[in-house]
């Protein structure tokens, strides 16, 4: 390989040689990453007393959106309730800044984890985030590199390409004449955050089980989790590292499918990044991928491979996939942005992580269920052959097109309740894999609505028993011919009979989910017809 090609999945054109070793910011990296792991517990800790006086406001913001829903739109009940209420909270949201913006736009990429008008309603954060002044920019920028912006910048853009809740993104050329972007933190959006992780550590006990959108998410577990991912936003060398990490995994798997952006060897500091510019088409503009004849189909192969290749193999990988953090190359690679949320685990996690696929892809219910436990799911003591009987996870798979919004919602809440009475939770890593999984469910139905996703599913697998079938089975102790690929469980995730169908395009999952949808509308309009002859007998 050429340059710095052997160490990272970076461009063909580098502005700069990528040398770790003569990076100056990395020597604080791994001190860094301690004392923010380290400090977690005292965030996110209960107190009995209101913390500050930030508390005020945002109890303020935040009650008097569920007050009002809770006199208006709560007795109508149903999808009208949750969108009114969710609509109230995400413009509490927006008003109370940054720290509350960040965890709706997390929300807002967990299609499948959150009510759907709670999502739908937060995605309406992503581009809601008023810039900061750039007076405020420059003073970030000459404050972290100790120099006047001209002694760096030959030419900044005013104007930020992007403006999102803890930093944004302006377009420039140094002075020695390399385009790059420049990632600049909101002044004083530490201090913030650390004041609202508080906030929300002392309101979350009293939310438990009051509202809806709130009933699935467990409050408390939902705020240690958005600790743990904001907290590594904040100081942007840990940001710089994950680049070099995610880069080189890449490269170390031979997947040169991705393109990292390369962070400069010298400009990066807390809370300025300079990293290389990439351009590429915008991830929704399928017609301009077509015109340059990009193969869309293999751009969600890739996306599918990439991200649980670096995750099974190396222990990493980008941990908020979403439209406007990616884009495609005119070769129809796909550049990856915004590492500021990662997702990492160690060894034991990384061969639980191995056991959850495999056993996936083996339809082995109990090796499942061991490694939702060994990820921290669910707590070590647990008995896993009584949770299995006892949520009947392995009985024969129920079809939603065939149950009533009524009988679906019995499920729903069956399922619930025996979790939480196993106690399970959802770990960082889990929620960052499942929340990027449903992006890239997504993803097929705008680059590939016809792909065969039964066929591609066991095209994948294949892949992974070709490519790395020894070493999984090394790790994890098993005979290579002992994985045995059985569909039947992943066909039943999607509410099919497995003996019927032996194929499925996203077209016809979408079919399937409109029909989930109308019996839901369904059921929701007969029990608002019910309250309404109650209330006029």
């Amino acid at each position: 390989m050429v340059g710095d090609l052997d160490i990272g999945s970076f461009s063909n054109d580098p502005p700069w040689i990528v040398d770790p070793a003569t990076m100056p910011w990395r020597k604080t990296v791994d001190a860094v990453r301690w004392v923010t792991q380290r400090d977690l517990p005292e965030l996110v800790r209960p107190r009995r007393l209101p913390p500050g006086t930030r508390v005020i406001r945002v109890t303020a913001h935040l009650g008097a959106a569920i007050g009002r829903w809770a006199v208006g739109a709560r007795r109508r009940g149903g999808a009208e309730s949750r969108a009114d209420l969710s609509r109230r909270i995400r413009i509490a949201a927006e008003r109370l800044g940054p720290t509350y913006i960040k965890l709706a736009q997390i929300i807002s990429s967990g299609e499948g984890l959150f009510p759907e008008e709670l999502v739908s309603e937060f995605k309406k954060c992503r581009d809601q985030v008023p810039p900061e002044p750039f007076s405020s920019v420059r003073k970030v920028i000459e404050e972290d590199l100790g120099r006047p912006l001209s002694d760096v910048f030959a030419w900044i853009d005013r104007e930020p390409l992007a403006a999102a809740s803890i930093a944004q993104v302006h377009a420039a050329r140094l002075v020695t004449g390399e385009e790059v972007v420049v990632k600049v933190q909101r002044p004083s959006v530490a201090r913030l955050v650390h004041a609202d992780l508080a906030v929300m550590a002392w309101l979350a006990p009293f939310l438990v089980g009051r509202i809806p959108i709130a009933a699935l998410a467990n409050p408390p577990a939902l705020v240690e989790l958005f600790a743990e991912t904001i907290s590594e936003e904040l100081d942007f060398r840990l940001e710089a590292q994950n680049m070099l990490d995610i880069a080189r995994s890449f490269a170390q798997l031979g997947q040169r499918g991705y393109v990292i952006p390369r962070p400069h060897p010298e400009l990066v500091t807390p809370r300025v990044l300079v990293m290389e510019r990439l351009d590429g088409f915008a991830f929704h503009d399928v017609a301009g991928m077509k015109d340059a004849g990009v193969d869309t189909e293999a751009v969600v192969r890739t996306g599918m491979i990439g991200f649980m290749e670096g995750a099974m193999i190396h222990g990493i990988f980008h941990g908020d996939l979403h439209g406007g953090n990616l884009f495609v190359l005119a070769d129809g690679r796909v550049a990856l942005l915004d590492f500021g949320i990662t997702g990492r685990l160690d060894e034991f996690k990384r061969h639980a992580f191995l056991r959850m696929l495999v056993g996936a892809s083996m339809n082995d219910v109990r090796a499942q269920v061991e490694a939702f436990r060994d990820l921290g799911a669910l707590p070590p003591d647990v008995d896993i052959e009584a949770m299995i009987r006892d949520l009947g996870l392995d009985g024969p798979p129920l079809d939603p097109t065939q149950l009533t919004q009524e009988q679906m919602m019995a499920e729903i809440q069956k399922a619930v309740k025996g979790l939480l009475e196993y106690g399970a939770r959802m770990p960082k890593e889990l929620m960052l894999f499942v929340k990027n999984m449903m992006f890239l469910d997504g993803a097929i139905a705008t680059l590939a609505p016809d792909l065969d996703l039964f066929a591609e599913i066991a095209s994948i697998s294949m892949y992974f028993a070709e490519t790395h079938g020894e070493r999984i089975a090394a790790e994890l102790g098993m005979s290579p011919d002992d994985w045995n690929m059985d569909l039947s469980g992943v066909k039943a995730s999607f509410g099919v009979d497995p003996s019927q169908t032996t194929s499925l395009t996203y077209r016809d999952l979408q079919k399937r989910r409109e029909t989930i949808r109308h019996r839901w509308r369904e059921g929701e309009a007969r029990r608002r017809h019910k309250r309404m002859r109650r209330h006029s007998d």
